[in-house]
């Protein structure tokens, strides 16, 4: 296993140079492999690795071959393919139990919940995505059935918006051209609707997302600033557009879910 690690960083290593001295490719390749796995996602093979990735079907496959050895992977020898292994779970439960956000705010987001009929959310930027990190739905909610590790878009998403929203007009720029130069096409349109929640928070101190993430669904979601940590965090409600109407959200459920998001901060600071 050594060997092959060592064999991978000569390989890359006038590549190091020439990025950064202190980047290691390799590594950089490993986690761009576990990254290219999914919530949703059934196992993948290295040829469907090599193409997620761009990388080359042999770095591929001895990346794969130490990320199994490690426990980051798992390979089903009937399938030929791969999976997440133990160790990159532990990680993540590691990492979600020592979250005193999530710990505190449990309560919160599952009275609002109950009140709303809705789903409360946390969740942080990944790339142009949001990732949850907690979620709670009401016995009613059928229609949003998402879970810890889902997905949704930075662009469309309140709580995208929300994010957006508490970043400084210097780093905010440089996203927004990230997101530009992914959907040129529809650009004028997410631009709007990204305007329109700036305008929003300004305002009420919350953002909604009125059935631009998914037509049938409506939701309002306000940032978490934190001094450090992951920095912005971003908490959010949303439920069916025919329930959780505007006049509701801005009467009743946007000054809920912002005076939740008051209390954890004002927790987190005791």
């Amino acid at each position: 296993m050594l060997d092959i690690m060592d064999n991978l960083i000569q390989e890359d290593a006038q590549q190091d140079v020439e990025k950064d001295r202190r980047f290691v490719t390799a590594l950089a390749r490993g986690l761009e492999i576990l990254d290219c796995f999914k919530f949703e996602d059934r196992p993948l093979g290295n040829r469907e690795i090599s193409e997620r990735t761009g990388l080359p079907k042999a770095t591929v496959s001895r990346l794969t071959y130490t990320l199994t050895e490690l426990g980051y992977l798992r390979y089903s020898e009937s399938q030929g393919k791969y999976n997440f292994g133990p160790s990159l779970i532990n990680v993540g439960y590691s990492l979600l139990s020592r979250l005193g956000t999530r710990r505190l705010a449990r309560p919160l987001m599952q009275a609002l919940a109950e009140h709303s009929q809705g789903a409360v959310n946390l969740a942080v930027r990944e790339g142009l995505n949001m990732v949850y990190l907690d979620t709670y739905r009401s016995s009613s909610n059928v229609l949003i059935q998402l879970d810890v590790g889902s997905k949704l878009p930075l662009a469309t998403s309140a709580l995208g918006r929300a994010y957006l929203c508490a970043l400084s007009e210097e780093e905010r720029a440089k996203l927004l051209e990230q997101i530009r130069l992914a959907d040129e096409e529809n650009w004028p349109e997410v631009k709007a609707g990204i305007d329109k929640a700036l305008k929003e928070y300004q305002q009420y101190g919350y953002c909604l997302s009125l059935g631009a993430w998914r037509n049938e669904v409506n939701a309002v979601s306000v940032p978490l600033i934190l001094t450090e940590g992951f920095g912005v965090m971003a908490f959010s409600c949303g439920g069916p557009s025919f329930q959780m109407t505007e006049e509701k959200i801005m009467a009743d459920i946007g000054p809920r879910l912002l005076n939740l998001v008051g209390n954890v901060k004002t927790a987190l600071s005791k």
